[in-house]
Order: structure tokens, then C-alpha cells, then sequence
């Protein structure tokens, strides 16, 4: 077995497969638009034929579940498209929302041979699944893959302690100033203008992701903009106007 053995990833996927290798999508590796951000990066052209063969895409529609926590770690998933959130249920029945994943980010990691946690589709989205076992044995031929996964689960770790300092030491103002400079930083990384930032998630997704309350996420933003640092545009778009204070709120000055 690799040296980074994922059958501490996984997750049980749900809605329309389309398996590769069909009429309809005969290559998606070799016709997808973000592979650049994907685990199927490093392999070259000749390489892909072989990740045809264990992949299969599936779709989602706002609201859709990926899968649900608990749920046996069967598979892992790329994003191609849309929005997924992923979060936690609590003990009262509170909901953390702990990520937002978008084109090129990869779902499924965890710690055991269930899923720690759900996922739900945010907006139609569009996704890559791969059979884990299978995945497993890719990896083996192809280190420079298993680089590339490890390189992930260490960003996703980085991203879990930014989000403990955001929920623990920040007031709301800066909680989503941060918010918002970070989605800006994320479509810059995928080759999009970074402003105005596409916000598709609702203000509960929001609040229920910095620790705050619909209406103090709802506040916030209208303060935000009666002060001018932002405009709030039609299809979730939010217009930065002063990015220096929104970063200085963001730092806690």
C-alpha cells in the first residue's frame, strides 16, 4: 500500500451518476476545464485513460445531499462545478457549517471508514467520484497523485485552523469581512476576477460558518454597506469599493 493510504477518506455519493467512459462523456479528465486544480493533475495526457476508467460525474441541485455523516466512506469527489458546503450536527440539534468547497477542491477526507461529517450542495453543482479502493491502487502507480493528496489534506488542515481563530478570537464585522476577502482570494486562485465575489450561499449557510446568527450576518452586511466598503448586487454578487478597510476589519484594526 502507498505510503498515504486514503481509506481514511470517503463518502457515499447521491443524485444522477453518469459513468465515464459513456457517449454523452466519453473523457471528462480529458475535456474538464478545471483539472489543473484536481488530485488529476499531475498525470499527463496518456495518463488519463486510466482515470477514465474509475471515475464517474454526478450532479446536484441546490439542496441536494452528497452524503450524510456516518454514512460508509466508500468514495472521494472532486468538484467541477457550483457550490458544497459541509458541516456538522451538534448534539442540540445546531448546525456548524465548516467549509465551502468549490471548482477543484477535493471531498473526502476523514479519520475512519465513515464520513465525519455531511455535504450538501449549495448551487447546481457538478462533481467527479471515484471509487476509493480503486483510487487507492492509482495512487500506487502514480506517486506524483498521492503528492498532489497529501498537498490537499495539508491546505485543508491550514484551513481548519484559520477557521478556529475566525469562530474563537473575531467580531462579527471582522468574522465577515474575512469571509468575504477570502471567497475574493478563491476566484483568483481558479484564473476569475476577484471582485465583484460570488456569495451563493444564503445568510443562515453564512452565520451557521462564522458562528453568528441570520440576522447579525444580515446586520452586518447593511453596515458594511451604508459605510461604502461594499456594494450588494444582483445573483449573490457583493462589489468591494474599499478593499484596504475591509482587509484592516479582516486583521482585527
Amino acid at each position: 500500500m502507498s505510503t498515504f493510504d486514503i481509506k481514511t477518506i470517503g463518502a457515499i455519493g447521491a443524485a444522477r451518476p453518469r459513468p465515464a467512459g459513456s457517449d454523452a462523456d466519453a473523457s471528462p479528465c480529458g475535456a474538464c476545464t478545471v483539472r489543473h486544480l484536481t488530485i488529476c493533475a499531475p498525470l499527463e495526457d496518456h495518463e488519463l485513460s486510466e482515470m477514465n476508467r474509475i471515475v464517474s460525474s454526478l450532479e446536484l441541485d441546490p439542496g441536494d445531499p452528497l452524503f450524510d455523516e456516518g454514512e460508509p466512506a466508500n468514495a472521494v469527489y472532486n468538484v467541477t462545478a457550483g457550490a458544497i458546503k459541509v458541516y456538522k450536527l451538534l448534539g442540540d440539534g445546531r448546525r456548524q457549517v465548516t467549509g465551502f468547497l468549490f471548482a477543484g477542491d477535493f471531498l473526502g477526507l476523514a479519520n475512519d471508514d465513515i464520513y465525519a461529517y455531511s455535504a450538501e450542495a449549495v448551487t447546481h453543482a457538478t462533481l467527479c467520484r471515484f471509487q476509493r479502493r480503486k483510487l487507492e491502487v492509482l495512487l500506487e502507480r502514480y506517486p506524483r497523485m498521492e503528492k498532489r493528496l497529501l498537498g490537499m489534506a495539508s491546505h485543508e488542515l491550514a484551513v481548519a485552523q484559520e477557521q478556529m481563530l475566525l469562530l474563537g478570537r473575531k467580531t462579527a464585522k471582522e468574522k465577515l469581512a474575512s469571509f468575504l476577502l477570502n471567497l475574493s482570494k478563491r476566484l483568483v486562485q481558479r484564473g476569475q476576477k476577484g471582485n465583484p465575489v460570488s456569495v451563493p450561499m444564503n445568510r443562515t449557510d453564512i452565520g451557521d460558518y462564522l458562528g453568528l446568527t441570520t440576522e447579525t450576518v444580515s446586520r452586518t452586511f447593511t453596515q458594511l454597506r451604508q459605510s461604502g466598503i461594499i456594494s450588494l448586487n444582483n445573483g449573490g454578487k457583493v462589489e468591494i469599493h474599499d478593499r484596504d478597510v475591509l482587509e484592516e476589519f479582516a486583521q482585527g484594526f
